[in-house]
This record gives C-alpha cells, sequence and structure tokens, in this order.
C-alpha cells in the first residue's frame, strides 16, 4: 500500500505494543487510549502521520471511569498528529446497542483535560481524559 511507504514497522506484540505507546506519548494522547491484545505488527509514516495496527483477533475494553465499551477491530490505521488521531478505523463505541464508528479522537489543550470522539454520523462524546490513562 502506498500510504505505508518510508514507514517504520515493528512485528510481534512486545515491540509492536512499544511502538504503538511511543506514538501515543509522542502526540501527547492518553496512553491507555488503544488497549491492545496480540499485536502482529505496528506502523508508522512519520512524514504523514499515518499508522496502523494489526493484532490477531478484535478487542473489547470497558472503560470503567466513563462506563464505555469500546471495540477495536484486528486493523486499526488513522492519521496521527498532536493531540488529534484523524480518519481512524477499526474503532466503535458502544452507544445503546449500536456501535458507530469512530472517525476522530482530539483533545483539549491540557488545561480542560477533555477527550473528544466523534463518530462518522456526526456525532460527538466528550469525556475526562483520565478515563483513558494507562491502566483504566
Amino acid at each position: 500500500m502506498a500510504e505505508k511507504e518510508g514507514g517504520i514497522v515493528k512485528k510481534g506484540h512486545e515491540e509492536g505494543l512499544k511502538m504503538a505507546v511511543s506514538i501515543l506519548e509522542e502526540f501527547e494522547l492518553p496512553l491507555g487510549l488503544l488497549p491492545l491484545a496480540d499485536v502482529i505488527e505496528v506502523g508508522f509514516v512519520r512524514s504523514t502521520g499515518y499508522m496502523w495496527i494489526q493484532q490477531t483477533r478484535k478487542v473489547e475494553h470497558n472503560f470503567k471511569m466513563i462506563s464505555k465499551l469500546v471495540s477495536y477491530s484486528t486493523e486499526i490505521t488513522g492519521f496521527v498528529e498532536k493531540q488529534r488521531i484523524k480518519k481512524l478505523k477499526g474503532v466503535k463505541a458502544k452507544e445503546l446497542m449500536l456501535w458507530p464508528p469512530v472517525s476522530e479522537i482530539t483533545l483539549d489543550n491540557q488545561a480542560t483535560g477533555k477527550i473528544h470522539f466523534k463518530s462518522l454520523a456526526g456525532i460527538t462524546k466528550t469525556f475526562p481524559v483520565e478515563a483513558f490513562a494507562a491502566g483504566q
């Protein structure tokens, strides 16, 4: 795929997870945002911000602080920039009985401590950033 050209790729769970966490850190995103399991590959193209994650199985994670169940597909892709992930694919948050795809995640500046999740339908949900700290 052309969008993966020039990317740094890490294979295996240990190395892939390390790289995913370092990308989240670098772009000031909460470290618990991507609870991954059995990572096959993580890739990142610095020039465009394109990131991809492949894992062996879908992961459902319950963010307890906000009682929100989020589903992570076996392939997650998006464009990372400071405090934001755009054109996100492979992540869905449960709303009542529906699982609308999350297309964008944006953090406010540090002062407000808020993180916004926007769906393809244009619905935006806002939560406290602490809900997505590592280990939540």
